[in-house]
């Protein structure tokens, strides 16, 4: 996929959601840490029903760790690994108050030394909540940056090294999130919704799905 190609792709998905963002609820770059982390093999529905009264009784690291592990799991047993997740974020909680005054890092390399947080939930943070130009690569960059050839990849971390390479700059911050929602609600993982794709055409995924009853449209056309 050439460079044109690529620019035409983004300024597409620019003019119809110019300003993207996260679907997790968030109001400081520490709820959206705890958000994140949470949302590990979890929806951003489940997280959001879940933090929103999190947050209410507990918005701060200190106050995090005031309810310990047993309280934080009371406001999150709906969400998938609780348990952990709960030792995760009481435990990265604990650094955050002892080394950094209780405020979240703005380096990859601090918020990898946080218990739970890994390259994707560092990505996430310095992207939404530092407005880095930062692609956290999740099962829906992944599919679509290799279907549509937009930045092919075997693993998360090639692919997201290809969009940091390929993606034009103007469009590099917010590529993230236009990826996300295109292959949460668009390029579906087992049946991409193609005929109602704003980049169909200049996509180079071969299988591309007709609209539903088009087959058999044409099924009878050929048997005329």
């Amino acid at each position: 996929m050439n460079r044109e190609r690529r620019t035409e792709i983004f300024r597409r998905l620019q003019a119809l959601n110019p300003h993207p963002t996260t679907e997790l609820e968030y109001s400081t770059p520490f709820e959206l840490l705890v958000a994140v982390t949470l949302s590990a093999q979890a929806t951003d529905k489940s997280v959001n029903l879940a933090t929103r009264k999190l947050f209410a009784v507990a918005p701060t690291p200190e106050a995090m760790l005031a309810l310990g592990e047993e309280g934080l799991c009371e406001y999150i047993r709906t969400i998938g690994l609780y348990r952990s997740k709960a030792r995760h974020v009481i435990a990265a909680c604990r650094i955050l108050v002892e080394r950094h005054g209780g405020e979240v890092p703005r380096t990859r390399e601090a918020l990898e030394q946080l218990p739970g947080v890994g390259r994707k939930t560092a990505n996430v943070v310095l992207n939404t909540a530092f407005g880095e130009p930062t692609v956290a690569v999740d099962t829906h960059i992944f599919r679509v940056a290799n279907r549509t050839g937009i930045a092919k990849g075997a693993t998360p971390l090639a692919v997201e090294k290809g969009l940091l390479k390929f993606v034009p700059a103007p469009f590099l911050r917010d590529c993230h999130h236009w990826l996300i929602l295109h292959g949460r609600y668009v390029c579906k993982a087992r049946k991409p919704e193609c005929w109602r794709c704003p980049i169909a055409d200049l996509c180079e995924y071969r299988g591309k799905t007709p609209a539903p009853g088009e087959k058999a449209v044409r099924r009878r056309a050929a048997d005329d």
